[in-house]
């Protein structure tokens, strides 16, 4: 079932990945957790209503301008780290959403930080708003692909959550409307054939 939508219009994504741990640096009191926040190209089913890719260059604009955050099972009082400060980095290659994240010497950073050397956080979830998107409903399930959004927070997730699918629904329901609205094109079998057969007539 959808979960409550956001006034903001803000949605969450969760994905299995990965996550390593590297000593801390010389002068640093944490240490760093390195992985990925998000993928680049892979489809994957968002609760069986919608496949979904997000696309190379997604969050590049993003980056630039927004404050992002490293929260824990998205609870924004346990931030552990922020670009502004310099304790988040993240940057997008060939495969997605790459991050680095220096731990905070407390007892939330230390925890995360043992939970991830032990295998306990399985996965990696981010939040943000689609500014630019794509739907292909001429399959089943719909294809949706986000050519850009705004990126608000990364959060750490022993169980990457079922996504919030309700901004979606709405934004799938206003591309099938702007869809319906437009003027019909004639690329049905029947069609092609009807004109081809006109030609052959020399009508």
């Amino acid at each position: 079932m959808p979960t409550p939508s956001r006034t903001d219009g803000r949605e969450t994504r969760a994905i299995a990945v990965p996550l390593e741990m590297r000593a801390a640096a010389e002068g640093d009191t944490g240490r760093t957790a390195t992985g990925y926040a998000a993928v680049f190209g892979v489809e994957t089913s968002v609760g069986g209503y919608w496949n979904e890719v997000i696309a190379p260059g997604a969050f590049a604009a993003s980056l630039t301008k927004r404050d992002v955050i490293a929260i824990h099972t998205h609870n924004t009082g346990r931030v552990l780290g922020r670009m502004r400060a310099g304790t988040l980095s993240l940057r997008e290659d060939a495969k997605g959403l790459a991050f680095e994240n220096l731990l905070p010497d407390t007892t939330d950073g230390r925890d995360l930080a043992v939970q991830i050397d032990r295998g306990d956080i399985a996965g990696m979830s981010f939040g943000f708003i689609a500014t630019r998107e794509e739907w292909d409903d001429r399959v089943e399930p719909p294809k949706r692909t986000i050519l850009e959004c705004d990126l608000y927070e990364i959060t750490y997730t022993p169980l990457p959550q079922y996504p919030d699918t309700e901004v979606g629904m709405r934004s799938l329901d206003a591309a099938r409307n702007e869809r319906r609205s437009s003027p019909p094109v004639p690329t049905t079998t029947i069609a092609r054939r009807a004109r081809q057969a006109q030609a052959e007539r020399g009508l």
